[in-house]
């Protein structure tokens, strides 16, 4: 770098500026795209799927459950982790098979 002289330096400087200036463009104009067809965006990362309200689709599947709380707790972890839930309050476990996989440090069904 001490070869080049003052010319030089500052050209170098302008391209760094200009390729910067030309990236925080493209960002801004891919998250212009996202959100114009309805993707998520926070900072850098992206989800291509939609989240479902967990609070909503929990209190309807464990409407019926003796434990309520309990139900609640443990169904809007698995919602979190898998953004769905089964419809109905028992059952239908087929329609989402992470939510129906999980299981506890005991080996047994974490998700009601």
């Amino acid at each position: 770098m001490a070869s080049l002289g003052l010319p030089a330096r500052r050209l170098l400087f302008a391209c760094l500026m200009i390729t910067l200036v030309l990236q925080m463009c493209a960002e801004s104009a891919h998250a212009a795209e996202a959100k114009s067809f309805g993707l998520q965006t926070n900072g850098m990362y992206r989800r291509l799927m939609q989240t479902i309200d967990c609070n909503a689709s929990c209190t309807e599947r464990c409407k019926a459950a003796s434990r309520t709380r309990r139900c609640m707790r443990a169904c809007g972890t698995c919602c979190a982790r898998c953004n769905c839930v089964p419809p109905g309050t028992y059952g239908n476990r087929d329609t989402c098979p992470c939510y129906a996989n999980m299981r506890t440090h005991g080996n047994k069904l974490k998700c009601p």
